[in-house]
């Protein structure tokens, strides 16, 4: 017999709070707030429109089900909804790319502090650009900038280029599928990245959510998480212009032994930019 629940109009409170109690149980950080988040996804509402509403619709009922499973199951909201807010974006998220973290805007801001003339012709170069995220956020705070971000999984430059689209920017950029740089040509007034960083050994003690959903290629950074940075200090100073930046997104940990490399690559440092959390999360250098 099927649950009478999916058959009659559901009660808000109470779907709620069941929900608020699972989402506890199952460890989720601000279990109230998420029930409420996985309603308005099924109601195809925002949190405000909740207050209007005093139950929900079978198939509606059905919907808020099938996403509290997923999130009981660790799965990332933003996963869930399809999208995510990115300094002043709106972003599509897949299982393809790692979802943009509020740290990562350090990165945005050191770039804006760095170059401040908003209306200079830019030209950046995102390497792994993932969603776009910074590649985007950049040319939405230059509306003269052009830029190319690079991505080694397709899927991931597909969906950077739906970005580029969703936000209004894809005549000022390129998204490229490819290792690295290969293949595109510089000089770039500014190269952004936000590469993988995490230790190998590390990766199965980060958060269920990341473990098990985002994917591995982009979080693991080789036995002591520094080969991507190896990378970049090798290739970063034939894709500067004279007086262009690279901005970069550290681990925990990582302010002393990255700069460290950018230097014997002949880079200078400029900056290291703490996140809020006060971790040094952002590295500038120049040529």
């Amino acid at each position: 017999m099927k649950d009478a629940m999916t058959q009659t109009p559901a009660n808000l409170r109470h779907l709620l709070s069941d929900a608020t109690t699972r989402l506890r149980a199952a460890g989720i950080e601000s279990p109230q707030r998420e029930a409420r988040l996985l309603a308005a996804h099924a109601m195809g509402t925002d949190l405000a429109g909740l207050l209007r509403v005093d139950t929900l619709p079978p198939a509606v009922y059905a919907m808020f089900m099938q996403v509290l499973q997923r999130r009981l199951h660790h799965e990332p909201m933003a996963y869930i909804t399809g999208h995510t807010g990115f300094w002043s974006l709106d972003l599509a998220v897949s299982p393809a790319t790692l979802i943009p973290r509020a740290d990562t805007e350090t990165l945005v801001e050191a770039v804006l502090d760095h170059m401040p003339d908003r209306h200079a012709p830019l030209r950046a170069l995102d390497i792994g650009t993932g969603t776009g995220c910074l590649l985007l956020a950049v040319l939405a705070e230059y509306p003269q900038a052009t830029g190319t971000g690079t991505d080694i999984n397709p899927d991931a430059a597909r969906l950077a280029a739906r970005n580029a689209a969703r936000n209004g920017l894809s005549a000022r950029c390129d998204m490229l599928c490819c290792n690295w740089a290969d293949g595109v040509t510089g000089p770039f007034d500014l190269v952004l990245s936000n590469p993988p960083y995490i230790p190998h050994a590390d990766l199965n003690g980060l958060m269920p959510e990341v473990v098990r959903h985002e994917p591995a290629r982009a979080l693991d950074g080789g036995a002591d998480g520094l080969v991507a940075y190896r990378a970049l200090a090798a290739i970063l100073p034939g894709l500067l212009a004279p007086g262009g930046i690279a901005v970069l997104e550290l681990g925990v940990g990582q302010d002393h032994s990255v700069p460290a490399l950018m230097q014997d690559g002949g880079l200078q440092v400029l900056e290291i930019r703490p996140d809020l959390g006060g971790i040094g999360r952002t590295l500038v250098v120049k040529k």
